[in-house]
This record gives C-alpha cells, structure tokens and sequence, in this order.
C-alpha cells in the first residue's frame, strides 16, 4: 500500500513499522535516513541535501555525494552546488579559487581569471624625470597581460609597481640640479645685501660731508 498502516509508508511498495520503507514506488528514491541509533527507510521524490538520485533497474536510490563541502551533487564525484562560503569548481568545491581563476561572487563559482606575465626587472631609479640632483626617488617594474578574463567584471592584478630607492648620483655634473641651484640662489642673494651695504654706506659718507 501507498501509505500503510504508519505516515512513515507514504510512498512505499513494502514497509514495516520498525523499519520504514523497504521499497519504494517506481519514480520514487529510496532514502535511509539515520536519527541516533535508529534508521529507517523513505521514499521521496527528490533527495536531501548532500545526496544526489541513483536509477537503478531493481530501485531508484538516494547515495551520498563524496565531495567534501557539497550541497548537491549530479554523480559521486561531481558536485553542481557547494554549501554557503565554497566555491564551485569542475566539480568541486573551494575554500578559495586555485591560481588563474577568478571568484564570480553572484554564482559562487570559479571562472577564468585574467593571466599576467613574469615581473621585469627593477628600471633606473629617477625622480622628476632625472636621475641625479636628488637623494631619493622612484623606480618601477611592469609585468604584461597574458590572457584577459572570460568576463569584463573580473578585474587583472596591478601590472606595475613602484618603491622608493635611493640614488646612485646624488649631484648632477655640470653643476645641474636641485642642490646646486640652492647654492646659486645662495650666492646670489649674498650678492644683493653686499651691494645694498655698500649703497648705504655711500648715502651715509655723502650725507656726512654735506653735514661738515
């Protein structure tokens, strides 16, 4: 009978009170759900999380998924949704996506990420497009893209960086540069207050004549 004579039989072909279901109806999976010691057999259109349907010519089955941290499963071994915080990958399910792909966030999935290329070596460190006549500056390294992502939403790493060095030539030749042209202005200003003295110092001696 459909339903026997307990609400556990819903469903069965064969059932027993103690045991539940033993067989199910032809569409139906047969479940061996497990509560403490006890477990008992059901028959059920879909099968629970973490199990996916067996067809069988004898009974249709529901068998656990062997994928660790999988919601539901098409086959044994491959997962088609993983539990909340994983990501879904060929069948798996991560923590975090494996090198070369990328999070797709609204899915929960891993897609192919955006590839780049080695890192150059470090370029001459300059700053204001020189290379002398400072202490301190700048030097860059890039790196090429190699494969752009499968989707215009996934974002490529940095493809250039910079940090602070230290330059080799701290004055320019020829006088040129930062520290030289303070020396110049040095000078020049040192100029300016001899030449006022002296003016003042006229003024006074011509004044001090007329005065006698």
């Amino acid at each position: 009978a459909s339903y026997g004579p307990n609400p556990i039989c819903k469903g069965c072909l064969s059932c027993s009170k103690d045991n539940g279901c033993i067989r199910c109806q032809h569409k139906l999976f047969f479940f061996l759900r497990r509560e403490g010691m006890r477990q008992y057999g059901e028959c059920l259109h879909s099968c629970p999380s973490g199990y996916y349907g067996l067809r069988t010519p004898d009974m249709n089955r529901c068998s656990r998924c062997r994928i660790e941290n999988c919601d539901s499963c098409f086959s044994r071994d491959f997962c088609t949704k993983c539990k909340t915080g994983f990501y879904s990958h060929r069948g798996r399910c991560f923590r975090g996506c494996p090198p070369g792909f990328a999070a797709l966030e609204e899915l929960m999935e891993c897609v192919e990420g955006c590839e780049v290329g080695q890192w150059s070596e470090w370029g001459t460190c300059s700053r204001n497009n020189k290379t002398c006549g400072f202490k301190w500056g700048l030097e860059t390294r890039t790196r090429q893209i190699v494969k752009k992502p499968a989707k215009d939403t996934i974002p490529c790493p940095t493809i250039a960086e910079s940090r602070r060095c230290k330059m080799a030539v701290r004055h320019c030749p020829g006088g040129k540069g930062r520290r030289p042209a303070k020396t110049k202005d040095k000078k020049k200003k040192k100029k300016n207050l001899m030449e006022r003295a002296q003016k003042q110092h006229s003024i006074f001696l011509a004044t001090d004549k007329t005065s006698q």
